[in-house]
């Protein structure tokens, strides 16, 4: 059985895992036609259908950048959006028995990112490998927040017989 402090110590590690991917997964929303042009750029051992997707997605992305500027706004928005999302995650990092509510929050949003990318992905013609990459951030989410809830719950049993 671990120690309080042990406990603690690896509640601490998994939120600062998580808040650290949920950061880096929004900002790269920001430079997102310099990404897709270093992954053309670099896209020799990708499968066919991946490249010819990338590269439409690049030109689309350029096109709109070049005549409507205003419309990346809102990815830059998206990005915006995660770093507001991972500051939440500082208060179970303090306090993880106390806002475990967060935590919980948290794996609601990583499940509900499957019926998003399974059902908005085919309205907006998403190729399906794509929807299945956007639903690995739901499953690489939701491991380190459940991992991180059950060791809060056991925490918190500990703390009810000191």
């Amino acid at each position: 059985m671990l120690t309080n402090s042990q406990l603690k110590r690896k509640i601490k590690t998994w939120i600062f895992v998580f808040i650290v991917f949920l950061i880096l997964s929004g900002v790269t929303a920001f430079p997102i036609e310099t990404e897709l042009a270093f992954l053309i750029d670099h896209s020799a051992t990708f499968p066919e259908y991946m490249k010819t997707w990338l590269g439409t997605v690049y030109n689309e992305v350029k096109v709109v950048n070049i005549n409507y500027p205003h419309l990346s706004y809102g990815t830059d928005w998206l990005a915006f959006a995660h770093i507001v999302i991972a500051t939440v995650f500082i208060g179970p990092f303090f306090d993880p028995v106390k806002n475990i509510w967060v935590i919980q929050f948290g794996m609601i949003a990583c499940i509900m990112i499957f019926p998003l990318a399974l059902i908005a992905g085919p309205i907006r013609q998403i190729p399906f490998f794509w929807q299945m990459i956007d639903c690995s951030f739901g499953v690489f989410g939701f491991i380190p927040l459940y991992i991180t809830h059950k060791n809060i719950r056991l925490l918190e049993q500990q703390n009810k017989y000191v």
